[in-house]
């Protein structure tokens, strides 16, 4: 029972692990994904900076990536990272409070519209803290949100 239960353990551990060597976040102010792994492919989407992706594979230092729609796109390694969470809003709108839930006002950032993205500085329950490129903070519904 105790080999099960530490195999088991392991295996969630690895998987964690795993789901976040393959999230990226843009960390930079703006950045350019692309048809193929080069600047000679056509421009399929400019992004900003908290932008989230999940990496399918790498050829050389280009990220072959999927994001929040499921579509497919190429990035250059040196415009993401994978050293914090990221989210993207997935609905129409999503409202941005003071604090974790529906009970806390709107804040400045509400609402945040579709493919707006975010650091995650925090989760609570079923809510999110997020931080946009200027430095501002609100909290967002979980599912509202796509986090890779």
């Amino acid at each position: 029972m105790k080999k099960t239960c530490f195999f088991l353990l392991v295996f969630m551990v690895l998987c964690i692990v795993h789901n976040h060597a393959l999230a990226l976040c843009v960390n930079v102010p703006e950045a350019n994904l692309r048809k193929g792994p080069g600047t000679q492919h056509e421009k399929t989407w400019e992004v900003f900076k908290y932008m989230p992706f999940k990496r399918l594979s790498t050829k050389g230092e280009w990220y072959k990536v999927q994001d929040v729609d499921g579509d497919i796109h190429w990035i250059y390694s040196k415009l993401v990272t994978n050293d914090f969470d990221c989210a993207v809003v997935k609905v129409d709108e999503a409202n941005v409070r003071s604090g974790p839930g529906e009970n806390y006002k709107k804040n400045k950032l509400s609402p945040a519209i579709k493919y707006e993205s975010f650091k995650v500085i925090q989760r609570k329950g079923l809510w999110v803290k997020v931080l946009d490129e200027f430095n501002d903070t609100g909290w967002i519904f979980r599912k509202l949100l796509w986090i890779y």
